[in-house]
């Protein structure tokens, strides 16, 4: 049986990285690219694939099994509409939309066709994150009781001078990044029902936060604290812990997560675990039994295109559906409501 033909539309950073994996892929392959930009010429040309202007001239001429969709945010939902019509699989860069109400659109969009929509949150198939889920669902840590988490990182000011509407309103790490966390936070922790938080420009004095502090209550109960901040000099976060990305500097001493339960804590990426070993005898006076979860390190990227083709060929459904993506986007989106109105947000 031959390869599955990927196409990718949008040859900018997340684009080239598709292109990568597809490239690698020993399922799929790459076929074409999709960009109307004059360097998008040469990125086709190293990858040895036709460029098309548009998605429309890739259907007329040269039609793969599915398209991955890494084109800016406004254009998500009108090119994914289109892909749906046409009947073509898409993997949907997140956020799925720009708004709430687009990204409901299409999630309805999708429900009535049946269409094959894979949603980007690529941190789903991390090898990490698959393991961690899988021992939290184990019973090991007894009946969830919360998580600890953080994104602290360090954002040059080269970031806000390269895109200065980042200084402005819906260019903070809210929008930006707390995305990634909320998939993450719902994989380990189950639904989140409703959301505080307190934001912050203190440090840099931009017109958006660079600072938040978020409270979560998931639907069984559990609660969650979050610190949220792109201009703290600390490495408490997925990029410099998970060793996924080798762009970043990594510290195998820090974790962005600790899951606790009643009977135990995992602490993430680092998957240190302490439970007692009876039940009878939990309590502050006697010790753990400490213990490191085995697992294997990954590129998600990789094991997402290879799913990806599978959705194609009818073999999967998307881990990462469109109702997952608008969830995501929807509790984002409530804890910016949250910081700046100051009221506990519920998610409906």
């Amino acid at each position: 049986m031959g390869r599955t033909r990927i196409a990718v539309a949008g040859a900018g950073y997340i684009g080239q990285a598709h292109m990568g994996v597809a490239q690698a892929s020993a399922r799929c392959t790459l076929s074409a690219v999709v960009d109307p930009s004059p360097n998008a010429a040469a990125t086709a040309a190293r990858a040895g694939v036709p460029l098309y202007a548009s998605i429309e001239e890739l259907l007329a001429r040269d039609r793969p099994d599915g398209l991955v969709l890494a084109t800016p945010n406004q254009l998500h939902v009108p090119q994914a509409l289109q892909c749906i019509a046409a009947e073509l699989p898409i993997l949907l860069e997140k956020p799925i939309a720009t708004t709430v109400a687009e990204g409901r659109q299409l999630a309805e969009r999708v429900a009535q066709t049946g269409a094959k929509v894979l949603i980007g949150h690529h941190r789903a198939h991390s090898p990490i994150m698959a393991k961690a889920a899988q021992v939290i669902a184990s019973g090991q840590l007894g009946r969830l009781v919360g998580v600890m988490g953080s994104a602290t990182f360090y954002k040059a000011a080269s970031y806000f001078a390269d895109g200065p509407w980042r200084r402005e309103l819906g260019g903070g790490p809210i929008l930006l990044n707390m995305i990634h966390e909320v998939h993450n936070l719902r994989m380990l922790c189950g639904e989140i029902a409703a959301v505080q938080a307190f934001a912050s420009n203190a440090t840099r004095g931009f017109a958006v936060e660079d600072t938040v502090a978020i409270n979560l209550r998931f639907a069984n109960g559990a609660l969650g604290s979050f610190l949220l901040s792109d201009t703290a000099a600390c490495a408490r976060s997925w990029e410099q812990t998970s060793q996924e990305n080798k762009a970043y500097p990594s510290y195998d001493d820090e974790d962005c997560y600790v899951v606790t339960g009643t009977n135990g804590s995992l602490s993430v990426p680092t998957m240190r675990l302490k439970t007692y070993p009876r039940e009878q005898d939990r309590s502050w006076w006697k010790p753990f039994e400490v213990g490191t979860v085995g697992l294997v390190r990954d590129d998600p990227l990789k094991h997402q295109i290879e799913h990806f083709g599978a959705v194609v060929r009818g073999e999967a459904a998307p881990l990462v559906s469109a109702q997952d993506g608008l969830q995501n986007l929807q509790i984002t989106e409530a804890i910016a409501e949250a910081a700046q109105s100051g009221r506990s947000v519920d998610i409906h």
